[in-house]
């Protein structure tokens, strides 16, 4: 194993104006007209023309083994946050591409970078699909709650390269796959249909489960997200009827760790381990504070869990990219992005330049596995390399 190289991290500071109506952040990162973002720029004394940019919708990626690791190899690492860094529960992605937007502008004008290389972690791969999407060919105005979001207008800057890493298909299809469909009262999640309440040992249906009860069990899962979909449309609009103060509604979704592979891995079968998740038991994060959409608002709803709605989803947005090189890099034995979800990707991406690797047995993040770590380095480094972003 080569030798590491010493790196530091350096504080980033992004602050942008923008007007709202009402404040969606808590405390002073969105507040006083002004948009303020952090980061860490990860690297060395030696200059590099190539920045490698990590960011996640609600998280902070600068901890992860993968960032560290790059810059170990000797790359400049930005760890991006959007304005929803750790609370994702008035994130509208259109508004999180913005904020991607301006950390490509900073890394680019500010720190003086060449080349720009979106790496899209877990959450963060529809949107290194989004961003570069709308950056190509722009074509959003507006939130799907209608409210302005000018992506035409924002002066997006293309990334030069993409690497789609253990990343799903986005946050509203993978929520949805996961959204517990026997829950039949949104306000009281133990009234539930025991068809679909494939945690209780009542359930009259058990693994392995038959083609046709999959299909239904999905079929149930869109269309609970369906009906929070209109619900939350119907009341955004009898709030915006009523034209007072009150513009916003906050809401718990209960149930949303629920899928039938968790407790089949015959189904779209991988290396994961049974009855796991990256969270940890899935019955437990069903229903515990933790899970995807746990708390959210109406219109962050629209954004970024609505299954029709929302404009982050990956396939869509894949198909629109038809310049910008991508590399999949697809974990073999991830408790989180399920196994369909690359493959779907790779079928629509339109850009002919795109690279796909599986690292056989890898983990959602390489915990207790070095060499596994080393090796999706070791792909990055090659395909950095073959396409001119030099260290």
């Amino acid at each position: 194993m080569s030798a590491k190289s010493p790196w530091q991290r350096r504080l980033q500071i992004v602050s942008f104006p923008e007007t709202v109506k009402a404040t969606e952040v808590y405390g002073f990162a969105g507040n006083s007209g002004m948009v303020n973002l952090e980061g860490q720029l990860l690297s060395g004394d030696a200059p590099s023309k190539t920045v490698l940019i990590f960011m996640h919708p609600a998280s902070t990626l600068q901890l992860l083994p993968m960032p560290m690791a790059l810059a170990d190899a000797g790359y400049h690492v930005l760890c991006a946050a959007s304005r929803y860094a750790r609370n994702d529960s008035a994130l509208i992605m259109e508004k999180v591409a913005m904020d991607l937007g301006q950390w490509i502008r900073h890394a680019k004008e500010v720190l003086g970078y060449e080349k720009v290389v979106l790496v899209g972690w877990s959450g963060g791969g529809s949107l290194s699909l989004f961003s570069p999407a709308q950056a190509e060919n722009p074509t959003i105005t507006h939130t799907p709650a209608g409210d302005p979001a000018d992506l035409t207008a924002a002066g997006l800057t293309p990334a030069d390269g993409v690497i789609f890493i253990a990343a799903h298909l986005s946050r509203a299809e993978t929520m949805t796959e996961w959204l517990d469909p026997s829950v039949t009262d949104e306000l009281n999640p133990d009234q539930r249909d025991p068809e679909f309440d494939i945690y209780s040992p009542d359930c009259p249906h058990q693994p392995p489960y038959t083609v046709d009860f999959i299909a239904r069990f999905r079929e149930a899962q869109r269309a609970r997200n369906r009906r929070i979909t209109a619900w939350a449309q119907d009341l955004l609009a009898e709030l915006k009827a009523r034209d007072t103060p009150e513009m916003e509604r906050a809401f718990v979704v209960h149930r949303t760790m629920c899928d039938v592979r968790w407790l089949d891995p015959g189904i779209d079968p991988n290396g994961r381990k049974p009855e796991w998740t990256y969270m940890g038991h899935p019955l437990t994060v069903n229903v515990g504070p933790v899970g995807l959409a746990r708390f959210t608002t109406l219109r962050s709803w629209l954004s970024q869990w609505s299954y029709d709605l929302s404009n982050a989803k990956g396939p869509m947005n894949a198909a629109r990219i038809t310049r910008t090189p991508v590399l999949q890099i697809v974990n073999g034995a991830d408790d989180a992005v399920p196994a369909t979800h690359n493959p779907a990707i790779r079928a629509a991406l339109a850009t002919k330049d795109q690279s796909y690797v599986e690292l056989e047995g890898a983990t959602h993040y390489y915990l207790g596995q070095p060499e596994l770590l080393a090796e999706c380095i070791e792909t990055v480094r090659r395909w950095c390399d073959e396409r001119g972003f030099a260290r």
